[in-house]
């Protein structure tokens, strides 16, 4: 193992956005086996603190790979497109207008009925959106594009945790 790898190297997997959740699950519970510090008690602490590294470094890749907008903003990082979605905010305009609608019903949204079909929209709209980061990353191969694709993703994934938030709120 190198800790400079990938975190698709170290996995051994695909470097590419469909992933076999069942695999990375297995994988991630094979590597975390092989570099268990209590495995390294009889080399000494030296050893253990090499191994504590790895552990550390596997469940970092861990992270970033089972998460579908964590492993899209990492392939489009790996291939010279990085998010940026602090100094890069720019969108189409009909994704602003529909994020303008969003928040108009979010405001006006009296029950748990009216937020219910706002979540299930913007989670429709979301898995869309991953469906789309999916073909252009794995298909065309357009890091660029999916780089925006995915700061998209990621307005919407911030919405839907409010709407999530105003139902928990109104539940009360």
């Amino acid at each position: 193992m190198n800790l400079q790898s990938t975190d698709f190297e170290l996995f051994g997997i695909p470097v590419q956005f469909a992933q076999d959740r069942v695999q990375l699950d297995a994988r991630w519970k094979e590597l975390q086996r092989e570099a268990h510090p209590d495995k390294f008690a009889a080399q000494g602490a030296a050893a253990q603190r090499v191994a504590m590294q790895w552990s550390v470094r596997i469940n970092e890749a861990y992270q970033r790979l089972k998460n579908p907008m964590k492993r899209a903003s990492y392939l489009c990082e790996l291939n010279g497109a990085p998010i940026n979605a602090e100094n890069n905010t720019a969108m189409p305009s009909d994704f602003l207008m529909q994020q303008m609608e969003w928040r108009e019903a979010l405001e006006d949204a009296k029950s748990i009925d009216d937020l219910d079909k706002i979540a299930l929209e913007s989670n429709t709209i979301g898995h869309k959106q991953l469906l789309k980061i999916e073909q252009i990353l794995d298909q065309e191969k357009d890091f660029a594009a999916a780089a925006q694709q995915v700061r998209s993703l990621m307005f919407i994934e911030r919405f839907a945790s409010e709407v999530d938030a105003r139902i928990d709120q109104l539940g009360q």
